[in-house]
């Protein structure tokens, strides 16, 4: 393979074959719009050769001419939508040159050595992955979505590198894991390939355009023509990932293997990083600044407790891929806002009730104003069911109330619903708030919600939890606490107490109080003292 895009490796004929079959299905299409038109022309021929006089043929040509002239006008409005509607973009943060010189020369390395087209950019995206996205569409040109090199006609794909990769991986492990993805320009760069790519990028924008108000006819005819080009598309994309694999093949192949150990090592640590520790941040109105940092030290933790993993925390002696980053921490706090954005739906912009909190102060800002907010909506409920307050907001209160009931935790159904409908409540609430926002807009919906919707169960464990918390905080020698894999914990004489989940589910499904009492009582924590809420 070359620069200039002839395709010769193993699974490169299949892509070809396969995108000349999307092809066809494009030059069908247009033949079957110009049918009508088409034969309108012969007949108009004949009549004006005089070889079809009389009747039936005036009314028959002019039925004819009418149905070319609707078929043209109404494939004509479906062309210009496929061929001008938006291709859908994935948010990423753009890393210009200067931001990264040292990346962007590995990159060219790589694709030098694999006689292939350089990518025209780099981008970064906050997952465990990496890919070509081409934006040469004129579309993103005219709405602004990109510019530079990479939006200009005929340019490389852009490569999007997930950000956990830089943090955690070493330099050469880098390398060898983009090796096959920078090999994808090669095969990209076949002018059949590209113009398959851009008709089924046009088909999929024309079925989203069809989703507007009085514009469904368009989305029928797009949604046809993708599933008569599925099977083949789908085949073309394998014959590029082959064709780029092969090429790979002689650059770093072997450290390739061992580095795939560390992509399957880091999905996981960011999976628990994203759900346990920067999630109920993000619902506090706060978003952690670092999160690719993080993903580090919950990788570190994560080598240490699983023995699968041993070994994998001797390679931070290494040179870490974000070395080849000018600012890292820039960086870092823009993909760690844009997580926030793709994950949880936050604003795109910092503001007043929107802000950063750094690892350090996340266990005092984030950890303990969630336990004490959990405990206000705990007690709030509790009001609303009449219950008797007492000296103030105690944890007695909360044990009285699910240890009286009708046993098997019956006391606990109204609660948690009620629970339900005021966190609900508050989500509405706080969600049509940002969406008002300039800055929120179209974001307020994450593309890639992390947790399902949680039981009434499980938030009323969550409370109860939160509230004896809170009661330890304010009478006993404990702390809240950060950890990297699990998230909020409490820390008593500085060490994680993990025994509490089990005595509060005691609680709350069976009603029995003793369990949380007596460890209660073994914590110095004073149930009947009034816990200071939000």
């Amino acid at each position: 393979m070359s620069g200039t895009g002839s395709i010769e490796e193993v699974g490169a004929p299949s892509a070809r074959s396969r995108a000349l079959a999307v092809l066809r299905v494009r030059s069908r299409t247009m033949a079957v719009g110009v049918l009508p038109a088409a034969l309108a022309v012969v007949l108009l021929s004949a009549r004006t050769t005089g070889r079809l006089a009389g009747d039936p043929w005036p009314l028959v040509t002019l039925v004819v001419c009418v149905v070319a002239v609707l078929v043209l006008l109404v494939g004509g409005v479906f062309a210009a939508v496929v061929l001008r509607a938006s291709p859908a973009v994935t948010p990423t943060v753009p890393l210009p040159e200067t931001a990264a010189p040292d990346l962007y020369r590995l990159v060219r390395d790589l694709a030098d050595r694999m006689e292939v087209p350089a990518p025209s950019a780099i981008a970064l995206t906050p997952d465990c992955d990496s890919w070509l996205e081409d934006r040469t569409h004129a579309a993103h040109r005219r709405g602004g979505i990109s510019g530079g090199r990479e939006s200009e006609p005929g340019a490389a794909p852009v490569l999007v590198i997930g950000s956990p990769f830089l943090w955690w991986m070493r330099v050469a492990e880098l390398r060898a894991v983009l090796a096959p993805v920078v090999a994808g320009t090669g095969p990209s760069a076949h002018p059949d390939i590209a113009d398959a790519r851009g008709f089924i990028r046009g088909l999929d924008a024309a079925v989203d355009v069809g989703s507007r108000p009085g514009l469904g006819w368009i989305g029928r005819p797009a949604r046809l023509l993708l599933r008569l080009c599925q099977a083949d598309a789908a085949e073309m994309e394998r014959g590029v990932a082959a064709a780029a694999s092969d090429r790979a093949q002689g650059v770093d192949y072997g450290l390739r293997i061992v580095a795939q150990e560390q992509v399957g090592l880091a999905y996981a640590g960011w999976d628990r990083l994203l759900t346990r520790v920067a999630l109920p941040a993000w619902r506090m109105g706060r978003w952690p600044a670092h999160l690719d940092a993080g993903v580090v030290s919950a990788l570190t933790e994560l080598s240490r407790r699983d023995r699968l993993a041993e070994g994998f925390t001797s390679r931070l002696g290494e040179r870490p891929a974000c070395d080849l980053l000018e600012r890292p921490g820039v960086v870092d706090e823009a993909t760690s806002l844009l997580a926030a954005r793709l994950f949880h739906g936050g604003p795109a912009e910092a503001g007043p009730d929107w802000s950063p909190v750094d690892w350090a102060a996340y266990p005092e800002e984030v950890v303990d104003r969630k336990w004490r907010a959990e405990a206000t909506r705990l007690h709030t409920a509790l009001d609303a069911l009449s219950v008797p307050a007492g000296p103030g907001p105690t944890l007695d209160r909360v044990l009285g109330y699910l240890a009286n009931g009708a046993g098997e935790g019956a006391a606990g159904e109204a609660l948690a619903g009620l629970l339900s409908g005021d966190l609900a409540g508050e989500e509405r609430s706080a969600g049509a708030g940002a969406g008002a926002g300039v800055a929120r807009g179209a974001d307020a919906v994450p593309l890639f919600p992390l947790q399902p919707p949680r039981s009434g169960r499980d938030l009323l464990a969550d409370h109860v939890t939160a509230m004896v918390c809170a009661a330890a905080v304010d009478s006993a020698d404990a702390a809240p606490g950060l950890d990297w894999l699990d998230g909020p914990v409490l820390l008593v004489g500085g060490e994680r107490r993990a025994d509490l989940a089990p005595r509060v589910l005691t609680l709350v499904e069976d009603g029995d109080a003793e369990p949380l009492r007596d460890w209660l009582a073994a914590l110095g924590v004073r149930p009947e003292k009034p816990v200071r809420l939000v």
